[in-house]
């Protein structure tokens, strides 16, 4: 035995291997040694991204054992982490997913690549179709409004546009139902390649779901008939309050009493290796499914089953009856994630509250938006007049001043009257709503909570007052409770959003990056709850974040990128916690303190003011770019008035064609002139740096306009032209880079949806950014999040809702999945005693349930 200097005795083998280690790290931190029962952190001064290289290196060497950040750390010592390698344990009778990888090496899919000419066909028909589409929708809607135009008085233009408007929207939603059995019938399990004849069909009822008006009535009992209408089987009273829209609905199985929070993913279909693959998603009875959590295809849960927040069921995993698990891939935990009682909620209060809706929407909304023009026509008489069926039509000159005029108005009186109605309707709105107090789901209360919830996560304002010191104020003036701020000029990034604004509390220098949710509802599948949530002093969040009522997390603590946020235990305080289910991590390194001279007194003072006054430029840019584009817009509508008689109804399909072919080019144009069209270096600096105050402006450029071109070729021509690096034939369903030019995509690789590559942290003022590249034939799953500084091998594949950190090399043809991630090969191509949950009896009396 050997005896090291802390007293632990290890066996020769493992002084061995410690020996090895250290040799390793004192070569990546250029020391001369390194002492063995030195810790990582606090002792060596170590990072994350130093140790994700040490880990790197230590997996290239073949004789010794594999480790992974979670082993570093759980384990912050070069003698204690020889100690945990070098202990195996057996696989479990049952799959956690996240078990060792077995001996016998699992020889990887070949990555399916569709032929060139293939790959041009399958746009060309996506084309075909959306122009197509446009014509039709085009030529429906101007015979439309030719015949509400005729309509005598106000009477009778309101009668008409309730008829016309009301057939539209249910030949709207009727028609991807008709489609979904026309060209697919039922769903069934099976594999086809991406942008073939199978894939064409996928793809356009795919499209046709996701645009379908009923998307609208997300958490309505509407929505599961709709589902039902597609397939799906749905027992009776299931809560669905995702937005992420099943696709293959004939392989899911949703049990009596399921509760599924919004932003979760069961759509029942995966992309693979340049392949779709369908499978199942199984739900017993009561079952309960947490905000951002996935489920990949081939899983179930039994009756009365929970996963928790942020939490994934990876391909193969069954949750067995009455069970709670957690985490990435999940595992079983004892905490129980439906905290509020029931309430008296039976077939009749929903068929009432959907009776409702369909009543306000018949009634008022439809020809509302129908008649909107009319009433336009009638509030500007001179406009109306030149544009009438007898006028002589629009000068240059008269058609740039209307539109300046229109795009002006209805712009900038959208921001101003937006944000009055934004701090004064809700509040008058959610006193009626008392926190702590259970209510009935489907009543008048959860109508007033769903309003107030839609009208406080406008994305439009989070975008224009985050990354500055003004989304302080934007989110007080919204009924946040921010104490006493200290304002660092980056407290809350663009994209944050809650269930109520009134019972959110964040403590005083807390610092939020983007993709924060602060989840204080609860919901059972009768009943709702409003809690006040509390986000303690002094804490830095990082993105993908959400933070549920009774969050067990204190003063000074660094909750890492899509961290599970503990609801039972001791409140942590001055710790770091990372991964899911979440462990301890050291609160900070010396990387982080390095800038601290910028972040006190005067210097901080004269740093912030001059942030601030370039963060009111950015901001202005951002309203005058979004105003410039409005006019664009406006100026083309104009304009087809004038030409409709001549082109006809086809001037609808045109300006619909331009106008989606305009705002790709036109965001495109922006981000690369603010560019000034050179691609980004990695860069460590300070938040005071005003390098970091012009990235921040990069991040200004709205381009959610990119989710519709989905799993169509376009999509990566669009991502080249705005700077990135990706090669032929990458298929991407959703993919989002925050760095494009930071980003390399590899040839034939495969990117699904909720999946992203952000090429930069922020950890408490303190900016880092490096390049990212996924080699050939890659995969990023559902929900997939990758770091910068990481390089992905040839054909290596990163499961659903996993986090690759910083500085990882995954190596080529590896599977790795987690959070954090690491080496975990396909738990249906091993032995592991669970198959396929297919191939698994289906929770108890999930079919005897179904209705």
């Amino acid at each position: 035995m050997v005896e090291q200097s802390s007293g632990v005795h290890i066996s020769g083998t493992s002084a061995s291997v410690v020996d090895r280690l250290a040799e390793v790290l004192a070569d990546v931190t250029s020391v001369e040694r390194v002492p063995v029962d030195g810790h990582f952190f606090d002792d060596l001064g170590a990072n994350s991204l130093v140790m994700a290289q040490f880990c790197a290196r230590v997996r290239k060497i073949p004789d010794l054992p594999s480790a992974s950040m979670k082993d570093i750390y759980r384990n912050p010592t070069i003698e204690s982490l020889a100690a945990a390698l070098a202990v195996t344990d057996p696989a479990p009778a049952t799959s956690s997913v996240a078990s060792k990888p077995s001996a016998e090496p699992i020889a990887p899919k070949p990555v399916t690549l569709a032929s060139r000419p293939t790959y041009v066909l399958c746009g060309t028909a996506q084309l075909l179709f959306f122009l197509t589409y446009s014509l039709v929708f085009g030529v429906v809607t101007a015979r439309g409004y030719e015949w509400v135009a005729t309509g005598s008085d106000l009477v009778d233009i309101y009668l008409r546009s309730l008829a016309f408007g009301g057939l539209g929207f249910l030949a709207m939603c009727l028609f991807p139902i008709a489609a979904k059995w026309i060209l697919i019938g039922r769903w069934k399990p099976r594999e086809f390649p991406v942008w073939g004849l199978t894939y064409l069909r996928f793809w356009l009822v795919k499209v046709l779901l996701h645009g379908n008006p009923m998307v609208l009535f997300i958490g309505n009992p509407l929505y599961v008939l709709y589902l039902r209408a597609l397939g799906a089987h749905i027992g009776k009273g299931v809560t669905i309050l995702s937005r992420t829209v099943p696709v293959c609905t004939d392989l899911i199985t949703i049990g009596a009493g399921t509760v599924i929070r919004k932003d979760s993913f069961f759509v029942g279909y995966r992309a693979h290796a340049g392949r779709i693959q369908t499978g199942s998603v199984t739900l017993g009875r009561e079952v309960f499914i947490g905000e951002k959590s996935v489920l990949d295809i081939d899983t179930a849960m039994g009756d009365r089953a929970q996963l928790g927040h942020s939490s994934a069921l990876h391909r193969g995993q069954r949750i067995p009856d009455g069970e709670r698990w957690h985490g990435s891939p999940a595992e079983p935990t004892e905490v129980d994630h439906v905290r509020v009682a029931p309430a008296r909620c039976g077939t009749a209060r929903r068929v009432w509250f959907g009776l409702g809706t369909l009543f306000q929407l018949f009634l008022l909304y439809i020809p509302l938006a129908v008649g909107g023009l009319y009433m336009l026509f009638s509030v500007v008489p001179a406009l109306g007049s030149r544009l009438g069926p007898d006028s002589a039509g629009l000068t240059t000159g008269a058609l740039l001043g209307d539109a300046l005029l229109l795009s002006f108005v209805t712009f900038f009186g959208f921001v101003v009257l937006g944000l009055a109605a934004l701090f004064t309707v809700p509040r008058l709105v959610a006193r009626a709503i008392k926190p702590e107090k259970v209510y009935p789901l489907y009543g008048f209360h959860y109508a007033l909570h769903l309003a107030t919830a839609r009208m406080t996560n406008i994305r439009f304002f989070a975008w224009l007052f985050g990354d500055s010191s003004f989304i302080v104020y934007y989110l007080r003036g919204l009924g946040y409770d921010l104490s006493k701020v200290e304002q660092t000029g980056s407290n809350f990034g663009t994209e944050v959003q809650h269930e109520t604004p009134f019972l959110a509390s964040i403590g005083s220098g807390t610092m939020v990056a983007d993709g924060l949710s602060i989840a204080n509802a609860e919901f059972s599948s009768t009943s709702f709850r409003v809690s006040r949530t509390t986000i303690g002093p002094h804490n830095f969040l990082g993105n993908n974040i959400v933070y549920p009522a009774g969050g067990r997390t204190g003063d000074n603590c660094l909750l890492a990128t899509k961290v599970l946020i503990p609801l039972d235990g001791e409140i942590r305080h001055g710790v770091g916690l990372l991964g899911s289910p979440s462990f301890e991590i050291p609160r900070s390194v010396e990387r982080d303190s390095r800038f601290d001279d910028l972040r006190t007194g005067d210097t901080l003072r004269t740093r912030l003011a001059a942030k601030n006054r370039y963060n009111l430029r950015s901001m202005a840019l951002m309203l005058f770019v979004r105003w410039l584009y409005t006019f664009a817009l406006t100026l083309f509508a104009l304009q087809s008035v004038e030409v409709y008689g001549w082109l006809g109804h086809v001037v609808i399909a045109l300006y619909l064609a331009c106008t989606l072919a305009f705002t790709a080019l036109y965001y495109v144009l922006l981000e690369r002139c603010i560019a000034s069209f050179r691609a980004l270096r990695p860069r460590l600096c300070s938040i005071y740096d005003p390098y970091f105050w012009w990235h921040e402006r990069l991040w200004k450029v709205p381009d959610h306009h990119l989710n519709i071109f989905n799993g169509t070729p376009f999509k990566t021509l669009i991502w080249r032209m705005t700077g990135a690096r990706v090669g032929s034939r990458v298929f991407d369903d959703g993919c989002y880079m925050t760095e494009r030019t930071l980003s390399t995509i590899g040839d034939g690789c495969t990117l699904n949806a909720g999946s992203k590559i952000q090429c930069h942290s922020q950890e408490d003022g303190t900016f880092k950014s490096d390049t990212t590249t996924l080699g050939a034939g890659c995969t990023l799953g559902v929900g997939a999040h990758v770091h910068y500084g990481v390089t992905m091998g040839d054909g290596a594949v990163l499961a659903v809702d996993s986090f690759l950190m910083k500085g990882e090399e995954v190596p080529p043809n590896a599977r790795w999945g987690g959070n954090p991630a690491v080496d975990m090969p396909d738990p249906s191509e091993q032995s592991c005693g669970i198959g396929p949950a297919a191939a698994l009896p289906a929770p108890n009396g999930a079919a005897k349930t179904m209705s």
